[in-house]
């Protein structure tokens, strides 16, 4: 099981555009049609298939909001950085 980081460390680490929520990272993408969001909502899927780490991932219409934490170490680990850090090299 993956450490909880502090939080210093997830200040340090945290991807731009991404927020810190209690013990939750998050990130709304917005999107000018809802297939798109809806394509990238299922990109992010495999994405955490691969990595088995699984975000809680919520589409609406312009947008898919993305949040992350590690509910076995009860905070934000190292493993939720990085599945921040995939999501993004992935949609840029």
């Amino acid at each position: 099981m993956a450490d909880l980081l502090s939080d210093e460390e997830i200040d340090d680490q945290l991807p731009e555009a991404w927020e810190r929520e209690d013990d939750e990272i998050i990130r709304v993408y917005e999107f000018d049609d809802y297939l798109r969001g809806v394509n990238f909502a299922q990109m992010v899927g495999e994405i955490a298939e691969a990595q088995f780490h699984h975000p809680e991932i919520i589409i609406r219409y312009a947008g898919v909001e993305i949040r992350l934490t590690s509910h076995e170490a009860g905070g934000i680990t190292d493993d939720d950085i990085e599945m921040a850090e995939l999501i993004e090299s992935e949609h840029n």
